[in-house]
């Protein structure tokens, strides 16, 4: 039993790295076709899920985040900016405070080159039960975490 579950955990391993290796290229198109690099993409799918979080996003949790320096972050986001994509605002919570909002034509970009890809992933989780998909949340949440260990491994 120990080389059957070996076996099949080194299987599963290769198809994240599939996976992964899949998911970036289509990372990888949607910065072509817009003109934008790979931490550009980054960092807005970050300012996106901070948002739907319902969590305001600052220049230095950006900064943590992408792994960026605060002189490149500052860049970055000028260069976002300058193109339309991000806005820096002040927190309605503390005016002191910066934070960083998607375009709504940047939101429109997303969800039209995503929107079908989004959809056939939640119909492909139909044939799924509620059991199996906690079972898969999980699996995806432990993974991620030695992903990004492994990613900041050098921090």
């Amino acid at each position: 039993m120990g080389d059957d579950t070996g076996s099949a955990r080194q299987s599963i391993a290769l198809l994240l790295r599939r996976l992964t290796v899949e998911l970036d290229a289509v990372g990888q198109r949607f910065a072509g076709i817009h003109g934008l690099g790979r931490t550009d993409v980054r960092a807005l799918v970050t300012i996106m899920d901070a948002a739907r979080r319902g969590q305001a996003l600052t220049a230095g949790a950006l900064g943590q985040a992408v792994e960026l320096s605060s002189a490149s972050v500052t860049a970055l986001l000028d260069r976002l900016e300058r193109v339309g994509h991000v806005r820096r605002v002040r927190s309605s919570d503390d005016r002191r405070r910066v934070v960083l909002e998607m375009s709504d034509t940047a939101m429109a970009a997303g969800a039209e080159f995503f929107g079908g890809l989004n959809r056939d992933l939640v119909a492909a989780m139909d044939a799924y039960s509620a059991d199996e998909l906690a079972v898969v949340r999980r699996f995806l949440e432990d993974m991620t975490e030695v992903i990004t260990r492994h990613a900041r491994a050098g921090d």
